[in-house]
C-alpha cells in the first residue's frame, strides 16, 4: 500500500466515499500532502444513528466541527442537540461573513459557500443562563443518575434505590431535592423507624451519609436544576416552520464549577429520550443527533451499573432513530464496550509531549483500519481544522481512512451577539411552558402537613405558566405532542366534556402513612391524564387537582418512564 501513486490513493478515496443516498459533507481528502477537492470525504445520513466519535487534542477544531456537521443536519431536517460548553456555537442563530481567507478555503475544497443562519433553541439547564430553564424532577432523573451526582458508592447507590422505591410505593411525589430529604429525614426519624426497618438493605447510617450529601448539593445551589415543569425531551425533535431541524443548544456558563452535574444531566436526556421514543428500525435520516460533548467527563469514575447503563442505551437507542457523538481527546477516554459502537469516526490531531500521550496515541491508531497513510506521523502533524476520518457506509462497512481537510460553517465561529440571544429566547414558544419554576404539592408537603408552597416568581419578562381545567385542551396538547413531535398515532380520545359530578380529590398521604394509593376516582382519572400527557404536562395535571397515584416504571437508568405503552 505504501507503494501506491497519488492517482491509485485518491481513486480508494473516490471509490469508497461514492454514496447513493443524503450524506454530511465533511471535506476533501489530503493526498501526499495537498488537498485534493476531487476526493470529496462524506458520511450517509442513514448512517448516522450508529453513532459516533469526535476526538483531538484540545484546539484542533472539534468545535467547529460539530458546528459544521450541525449546520448539514438542521440543513437536512435533522434536529440536533449540542451543549455549548466555550459558549461558541451560539453563532449557529448567525450568518457568517465572507473573508478572502474563507473564500479562499471554501474554493480549495470545493465548497459552495454561502452565508446563512440556523434555527436555534437556547437552553440553559435550570435556567443557570439565558436560555430557556430545563429542569428534571428528582423522581424522573432516577437514583442511578442522581447517585453520579453525590458520588455515592455503590452500596450508597442501592441504598438510594431503595429510597426511590419506598416513595414510589407511598405516592410521595419526590419533584425537587427538598422533597427527597424529607423523605429520608422521615426515615430516620423515630416515627419512621418501622418503615426504614421494612425497607430491609438500607441502614440508617447509610441513610444518613446520603442525607448529608444531598444537603450538601443544596449548599452548592444545585437544587434549582430540579423542579417543575419538567422539560419534556420531544422538544428535542422539533423542526423549523421550512423543514429545518431545530438545533438545541444547551449553555454550560458554570461547566468547571458543576463539571458532574452537567455531564450527568446530558445523560438523563438520552436516558429519558430512549424511554419515550417508540421503536423506528432503519430510516433514510436520523429523528435526531445528540452531540455529547466533554464525554470523558461521563465516565470518570463512574460505577459499574452507570456505565452498565450507558453502554445500554447507546446500544439500543440506535433503533429509536437517535445518533449519539462522544466528543473528547481521545479514545481511551471512552470505555471499550462504548467505543465498540462508535462507527463513524472524526480524529483531529493527537499530541505527544509525554509518554502517556503517545500510549494515546498508539492505541488510537490500533482502532483504525488498514490504511494508505502512516497514521502516528498524520495524526500528530494534522493541522486545525483536519481530521483522519473514516465512517459507516451504506452496506455497514467502513470507508477508507482519508485524512481531510474539513469544510468551513455557514454561520458565525463564535458567539451570537448576546441581544439575538436574548431575542430568540423571549420570542420561544418554550418559554410559555418552562419560563416559570412552579412548587406543587409533593412530599416535602406530605410529609410536613403543608398545603403546596406558592408558585415562585416568573424571571423578569418572562410570563407565567398558565394552567388548564380544560380537559379537552389538555387532549388537543397531548394529541399534538404525540402525532407532531413524537411520530407516532395518538392513543388520547376525542374531546368530551367533563363529569359534571367528580369525586372529592383523595387527601394528601398523612405522615408516617403506609396505606396504599386509594384516591378514588379521580386519582384513576389523574393516573390516565398524567400518564397518556408526559412530563412536559404534568404540572397541567397537578393544576386541576388531581393526583399521579401510583407506582412509576422505572427505566435502565432508574428514571421513571412517561412514556405510554
Amino acid at each position: 500500500m505504501a507503494n501506491k501513486t497519488a492517482e491509485e490513493k485518491i481513486a480508494t478515496i473516490q471509490q469508497g466515499y461514492t454514496l447513493e443516498g443524503a450524506t454530511i459533507e465533511l471535506g476533501a481528502a489530503i493526498v501526499d500532502g495537498e488537498v485534493r477537492k476531487e476526493a470529496q470525504v462524506r458520511l450517509p445520513l442513514s448512517m448516522m444513528n450508529r453513532h459516533g466519535l469526535v476526538a483531538g487534542a484540545t484546539g484542533t477544531g472539534k468545535t467547529v466541527t460539530l458546528h459544521m456537521m450541525a449546520e448539514q443536519l438542521s440543513t437536512a431536517g435533522v434536529p440536533v442537540f449540542l451543549a455549548d460548553i466555550k459558549g461558541d456555537l451560539s453563532g449557529l442563530a448567525t450568518a457568517a461573513t465572507a473573508s478572502e481567507k474563507l473564500t479562499a478555503r471554501t474554493e480549495s475544497l470545493g465548497q459552495q459557500w454561502s452565508a446563512k443562519n440556523f434555527p436555534v433553541e437556547f437552553l440553559a439547564l435550570g435556567g443557570d443562563g439565558n436560555g430557556i430553564p430545563v429542569r428534571a424532577t428528582v423522581t424522573s432523573f432516577g437514583p442511578i443518575l442522581l447517585s453520579r451526582i453525590m458520588e455515592l458508592n455503590d452500596t450508597q447507590e442501592s441504598s438510594l434505590q431503595l429510597i426511590f422505591h419506598f416513595a414510589d410505593q407511598k405516592n410521595l411525589e419526590l419533584i425537587d431535592l427538598k422533597d427527597l430529604r424529607a423523605v429520608i429525614q422521615f426515615l430516620t426519624s423515630d416515627e419512621g423507624k418501622s418503615e426504614l426497618e421494612q425497607l430491609g438493605g438500607l441502614s440508617k447510617a447509610t441513610a444518613g451519609v446520603i442525607l448529608r450529601e444531598l444537603v450538601g448539593l443544596e449548599a452548592q445551589g444545585l437544587e434549582k436544576f430540579f423542579g417543575e415543569p419538567e422539560f419534556d425531551t420531544a422538544e428535542l425533535l422539533r423542526t423549523a416552520p421550512d423543514g429545518r431541524g431545530v438545533i438545541s443548544c444547551l449553555e454550560l456558563p458554570t461547566l468547571q464549577s458543576k463539571p458532574m452535574l452537567f455531564s450527568t444531566f446530558l445523560m438523563w436526556l438520552l436516558a429519558d429520550l430512549f424511554e419515550d421514543l417508540p421503536e423506528a428500525g432503519d430510516l433514510d435520516k436520523p429523528k435526531l443527533v445528540f452531540f455529547l460533548d466533554e464525554a470523558h467527563l461521563l465516565f470518570n469514575g463512574a460505577s459499574k451499573a452507570f456505565l452498565e447503563a450507558i453502554t445500554t442505551t447507546v446500544r439500543l437507542i440506535r433503533s429509536k432513530g437517535v445518533g449519539i457523538f462522544f466528543v473528547t481527546q481521545t479514545p481511551k477516554d471512552v470505555p471499550a464496550d462504548v467505543l465498540g459502537q462508535l462507527a463513524n469516526r472524526i480524529q483531529h490531531a493527537l499530541r505527544a509531549f509525554t509518554p502517556e500521550d503517545a500510549k494515546a496515541l498508539k492505541a488510537t491508531v490500533s482502532t483504525f483500519p488498514v490504511s494508505d497513510y502512516d497514521l502516528e506521523e498524520t495524526l500528530t502533524s494534522a493541522g486545525i481544522g483536519e481530521a483522519v476520518i473514516t465512517v459507516m457506509n451504506e452496506k455497514g462497512a467502513p470507508t477508507p481512512v482519508a485524512l481531510t481537510r474539513l469544510r468551513a460553517p455557514e454561520s458565525v465561529m463564535g458567539p451570537s451577539a448576546e441581544e439575538l440571544v436574548r431575542s430568540t429566547v423571549g420570542s420561544s414558544s418554550l418559554l410559555v411552558k418552562y419560563g416559570t419554576a412552579v412548587d406543587n404539592l409533593s412530599a416535602y408537603e406530605k410529609l410536613n402537613g403543608q398545603a403546596a408552597a406558592p408558585t415562585g416568581d416568573a424571571a423578569p419578562g418572562q410570563p407565567p405558566v398558565p394552567a388548564s381545567s380544560d380537559p379537552n385542551v389538555i387532549d388537543a396538547e397531548a394529541r399534538r405532542i404525540e402525532e407532531e413531535i413524537l411520530g407516532r398515532p395518538s392513543s388520547r380520545p376525542a374531546p368530551q366534556a367533563p363529569p359534571a359530578d367528580l369525586p372529592p380529590a383523595p387527601a394528601p398521604v398523612p405522615q408516617g402513612s403506609g396505606g396504599q394509593n386509594d384516591g378514588g376516582g379521580l386519582g384513576d382519572i389523574a393516573g390516565a391524564l398524567g400518564g397518556a400527557l408526559g412530563g412536559g404536562l404534568k404540572s397541567m395535571v397537578r393544576s386541576i387537582g388531581t393526583q399521579l397515584g401510583r407506582e412509576l416504571m422505572r427505566g435502565i437508568f432508574g428514571n421513571s418512564s412517561r412514556r405510554r405503552r
